[in-house]
């Protein structure tokens, strides 16, 4: 995004994290934060009890890690610009984040689940499995009165729960949902091997999690995306019609925030907006092999490059 963070790198996305929030909430204590990092690599390395390796290609440890430095940046431009009253604090900001290290642990396979093929096919229930890995986590680095919440507010980046069904009585903890909902939406489409990861990563997770063709009780098979083609040719319709409408409307329009946090227009839009006009260029003229930038996962357990 802005060409100073290593988004595949924990210990660099882990510093440039806290040393925004050390400036932002100077004294407070982020060892937490520190914690969480170094939990969330072992975790996704497979190193973690309980848990085998992360092995969906598309929402890999890149994701996440660039999705939370966009929580982290969201939050300071929020704090910054809001009234007092209003500002999430040191323990809402560090919190946040840790939703956001941990809002896709549900693909994990845990380590009883080793004959499930690919953490993929939890595509339908992975927000309520990775709360179900935060409810038990918070504890362990002090966050314990705020576990049922963070399981709670981690639904803001799924489609399980309606957002507007999520109970929660502060305001505050209601903006970090939105911001961590947010950041999960702006982080990846604005990656600038996103249109290629989504041909050559998302389809095959949403094959594997039945997302792209259902059978439904009576037999009939719904076709969502019937190839890698169509999901890209679909992408902007969804961007249009969903994404957007999710940001403005059931997230609050909290995306304002990364302008606030870089003093100028959010770079996370213009990375969004020049993948958008690239991609219909490409409908326009049905050249999809002018999507030829390298595509590679930091998964384990398939292929790190795309064929």
């Amino acid at each position: 995004m802005t060409n100073r963070v290593n988004v595949e790198d924990p210990v660099r996305v882990r510093d440039a994290v806290i040393a925004l929030y050390a400036a932002r909430y100077p004294g407070a204590d982020l060892a937490p934060l520190t914690r969480a990092f170094a939990d969330f690599q072992a975790l996704f390395e497979g190193r973690y009890p309980g848990y085998l390796a992360c092995d969906t290609l598309y929402h890999d440890m890149r994701h996440t890690l660039d999705m939370s430095l966009a929580m982290a940046r969201l939050v300071d431009g929020h704090d910054r610009t809001c009234a007092i009253a209003d500002r999430l604090g040191a323990r809402r900001a560090v919190l946040g984040v840790v939703i956001a290290l941990l809002h896709d642990s549900g693909y994990l396979r845990r380590s009883a689940e080793g004959e499930i093929a690919n953490g993929a096919v939890f595509t339908k229930t992975h927000v309520s499995r990775g709360a179900e890995l935060i409810a038990a986590y918070l504890p362990e680095i002090g966050f314990g009165g705020e576990a049922q919440l963070a399981a709670r507010l981690v639904h803001f980046t799924g489609y399980e729960m309606e957002i507007d069904a999520i109970r929660v009585d502060d305001a505050r903890d209601r903006m970090v949902g939105c911001l961590v909902g947010t950041a999960d939406l702006i982080g990846q489409m604005s990656d600038r091997m996103y249109l290629e990861k989504c041909r050559e990563f998302l389809y095959k997770e949403f094959v594997w999690g039945k997302i792209a063709r259902e059978r439904l009780p009576d037999g009939h098979e719904v076709v969502r995306y019937a190839s890698p083609e169509d999901l890209i040719i679909k992408t902007p319709g969804f961007y249009e019609y969903v994404v957007r409408a999710r940001l403005q409307k059931k997230l609050a329009s909290v995306e304002r925030y990364a302008a606030a946090h870089f003093d100028g227009p959010s770079l996370y839009q213009s990375e969004i907006d020049r993948n958008m006009d690239f991609l219909r260029k490409l409908i326009e003229t049905a050249d999809f092999d002018r999507l030829r930038r390298t595509c590679y996962s930091l998964s384990a357990g398939g292929a790190r490059r795309a064929a």
